[in-house]
């Protein structure tokens, strides 16, 4: 049965908003109608009374009564379900919970979000994420808090916001997991959206408002940035945002941040921040983040020159600090697909930027190119196999994220100690232009199995003049919210404003890097060193590259990695080493292969036209290495065709290796 409740009382918002409580559990709906064609408070994405994106009643499971909510998507992009509940106005000062009950098949996952204005789609104040046993609540792509759920069984979640400083809590069956101040301080709506694979029921949904009645004088600490998240060790200078909770204007004021042992203050005069106005300070020294849970408090005081304000229960905001401590030696691979024709790719931009720099030395960004003057055919070729779309990413080639998403896995992946550790050393020769790479790997802990190494070269600082260098943009104008200031340009950006970091360049010897690069078993201590040439075009600007060399484990993810500028890797020197591949090798090897059909159902096609006296090896692999079947062949004539048959493998990826001594070319087939 559905409710809304008002009584009295006032709030200071866009209008003036009373208390208000409202519930659904969904039994007074006909079994089977659809939730917003026929509710007078439910929506969906597209329209107030429903359509396509519509979800029906069902009575398969519910916590009371007999009826609930059912929610899956098998689709890639999520969806086509998307309903919207409407909160009573724009919140963003009062005491707002919200209160609903799911049942999450087991593995299966759910989601929601919070909008942030009443204009859907334009800018997303949480993203709520289900995800085997575990749930993650984030806001602009930064995690804020995680905690558990029970799979298979209804549990309660709450989310009780006191908007009015910024406190979010998050309860499971009424049990408090922690809280959390968001870097979005207004909410306007409920989104409920599954994602692929997503199986879960919504029952009794409520939620309830208090307004907040305003002092004369009232500084409020509401939260506490730039410290919140990151890394045991690392460096980082915090930054404190305050807030007007009463009618007077602040004018000057004082602000100290006290964390392990350390106080950091700052005297503010000369500002003027109106009712309900938000106003952070950039402390001008830096903190070190420690390992372990230290709690953070800021504290306003002295406002407008007054010992006390109206109300001192608000002037302190404390958070509890918990970095996370990376494992010893460890770094994370991100490789974006993107492309300047991509009008959402701006999204990857502004994340792997900031991730890069939170993150220095830990996250290693690689933007790979698609159908631009930027590309990397063979790299392009082989992430392509592994996306569903544009902008979309893999973090350590594990499961696609969207680049706003990277931070989540990126953060996993860091604390999962390596097996190895690799140092990069490179020398170059300005006569021929070519670039030597060596690879230096070193086990850490005795391993099997078909350990690979690749090579990756990346630059910064790219632009061009011409049309296929502008980016398109979709969130110019801001209509569709915030991105790093690509909603103050034009759509597309001029090739001229546009400079492009992190630019895959070159890599070798493939995607899935150099088969069996470490010869049997390794034991703890084993060095092994592997050397890449490349030729350096005149139009590479050495000072802005990166050279990123990774070991590749069995099941095709990055084990570990590092990254060097030219300038670190020449210093630590080149050393001699198994020869992997060279650019112009590989690329007159490469455009001498040919695979078809692709897709292929029963038999696939293998043409080299070229003629070699050497053996030649023909290797099978599925999408995680491992071999099915291999061949080898002497003394190859011209435009030789090799039948592979496809009888009992399963639908998917596949991997066609051609090997030629020191020669490895990689393709991809999808088999029907």
């Amino acid at each position: 049965m559905k409710k809304l409740l008002f009584t009295l009382g006032t709030i200071l918002l866009s209008g003036s908003l009373l208390a208000q409580t409202f519930n659904d559990d969904f039994e007074s709906y006909t079994l089977g109608s659809m939730i917003a064609a026929t509710s007078d408070t439910w929506e969906t994405w597209t329209s107030p009374n429903g359509g396509a994106d519509d979800v029906a009643v069902t009575n398969n499971e519910a916590h009371s009564g007999s009826q609930s909510l059912y929610f899956s998507s098998t689709a890639a992009n999520g969806g086509p379900a998307d309903v919207v509940l409407p909160f009573p106005e724009e919140i963003n000062v009062g005491q707002f919970n919200l209160d609903m009950w799911f049942y999450i098949n087991p593995g299966a996952g759910a989601y929601f979000n919070l909008q942030e204005t009443g204009v859907i789609g334009t800018s997303w104040a949480a993203d709520v994420y289900f995800v085997d046993g575990t749930a993650q609540f984030t806001s602009g792509g930064s995690l804020l808090l995680e905690c558990e759920y029970p799979e298979g069984s209804w549990f309660q979640l709450g989310m009780h916001n006191d908007m009015s400083t910024n406190t979010w809590d998050i309860l499971i069956n009424g049990n408090s997991q922690g809280t959390y101040a968001n870097s979005a301080t207004q909410i306007a709506s409920m989104d409920i959206f599954p994602l692929q694979g997503n199986q879960f029921y919504v029952d009794d949904v409520s939620y309830s408002f208090e307004p907040y009645t305003l002092g004369n004088t009232n500084g409020a600490a509401v939260s506490i940035n730039n410290i919140n998240s990151g890394l045991a060790g690392q460096q980082a200078t915090p930054s404190v945002t305050i807030r007007n909770l009463g009618t007077q204007a602040i004018t000057s004021f004082d602000l100290n941040l006290a964390y392990n042992g350390s106080n950091l203050s700052e005297t503010i005069s000369g500002v003027n921040i109106p009712s309900l106005a938000f106003y952070t300070v950039d402390f001008s020294q830096s903190l070190t983040l420690a390992a372990g849970l230290n709690p953070a408090s800021a504290t306003i005081s002295n406002i407008n020159g007054a010992a006390s304000d109206d109300d001192a229960t608000d002037d302190t905001k404390t958070i509890d600090i918990n970095p996370i401590v990376p494992a010893p030696y460890k770094a994370v691979v991100a490789e974006e697909a993107t492309g300047t024709w991509c009008p959402w790719c701006v999204r990857g931009t502004v994340f792997m930027e900031e991730l890069s720099n939170r993150y220095d030395g830990y996250f290693i960004g690689i933007a790979v190119h698609n159908e631009d003057p930027m590309v990397v055919t063979n790299y392009d070729s082989a992430i392509g196999g592994y996306i569903s779309g544009y902008p979309s990413g893999l973090v350590d080639r594990g499961t696609e994220y969207d680049p706003s998403q990277f931070e989540i896995p990126f953060l996993e992946r860091i604390q999962v100690s390596p097996k190895a550790i690799i140092e990069n050393g490179a020398s170059f020769d300005a006569a021929s232009g070519v670039l030597s790479i060596s690879a230096s790997t070193t086990f850490l802990e005795n391993v099997t199995g078909d350990y690979r190494i690749a090579c990756v070269i990346t630059e910064d600082g790219l632009s061009g003049t011409t049309s296929d260098w502008a980016q398109a943009n979709a969130y110019a104008g801001g209509s569709n919210g915030d991105m790093g200031g690509y909603e103050n340009l034009p759509n597309p950006v001029p090739a001229a404003q546009m400079v492009y970091d992190h630019v895959a360049r070159f890599i070798s010897p493939s995607f899935t890097g150099q088969p069996n690069a470490f010869a049997g078993a390794q034991m703890s201590g084993n060095t092994t060193t592997h050397n890449f040439t490349a030729d350096v075009p005149d139009s590479w600007n050495l000072s802005n590259i990166h050279i990123i060399c990774m070991v590749i484990g069995p099941d095709g993810v990055i084990d570990n990695a590092t990254s060097t500028t030219f300038s670190e890797a020449e210093t630590n020197g080149f050393l001699a080493g198994n020869l992997v591949l060279g650019t112009t090798e590989l690329h007159s090897f490469e455009n001498g292969i040919t695979l078809f059909p692709n897709p292929a159902s029963d038999r696939l096609m293998v043409k080299i036209d070229q003629q070699s006296n050497q053996q030649t090896t023909l290797r099978l692999t599925d999408a995680y290495g491992k071999t099915i079947e291999e061949r080898a062949y002497n003394n190859l004539s011209s435009k030789t065709i090799f039948p592979i048959e496809l009888d009992g493998l399963s639908q998917g990826m596949y991997f066609i290796q051609v090997i030629q001594n020191d020669r490895t070319f990689t393709k991809s087939f999808i088999k029907e």
